[in-house]
């Protein structure tokens, strides 16, 4: 997509702080972080939001939820916990329609969700 940010990032057209990277797979920092970790983990293929996916796509998701395992590994939040958060559609406040995992660690969440 021509005028996506991540699309743009993916193809490095825009500079990142990348931390992980695959076939499937692109991660780096978010640049307006609200925790001390905060990274984007983002499909490479262009899919708007959730909504969007496909039952082909099975495969990326698992992908995008290994790829933020990992990364939770080598930030050392493992054990503290962190959270996986994915906005879909204008009440979530999804502000990029290009699918990602937000990985958010580093401190003591201050809302619970169950």
């Amino acid at each position: 997509m021509a005028n996506c940010i991540f699309c743009k990032i993916i193809a490095g057209e825009v500079p990142c702080q990348q931390v992980y990277s695959d076939d499937l797979v692109v991660a780096f920092y978010d640049i307006h972080p609200v925790a001390p970790i905060h990274i984007l983990v983002v499909p490479r293929a262009h899919i708007a939001s959730v909504n969007e996916l496909l039952p082909e796509d099975e495969p990326l998701v698992g992908r995008l939820f290994s790829a933020a395992r990992q990364i939770a590994w080598e930030q050392g939040i493992q054990d503290s916990g962190y959270r996986l958060i994915v906005n879909t559609g204008p009440h979530a406040r999804q502000s990029v329609y290009h699918m990602h995992l937000h990985l958010i660690g580093g401190q003591p969440m201050g809302f619970s969700m169950g």
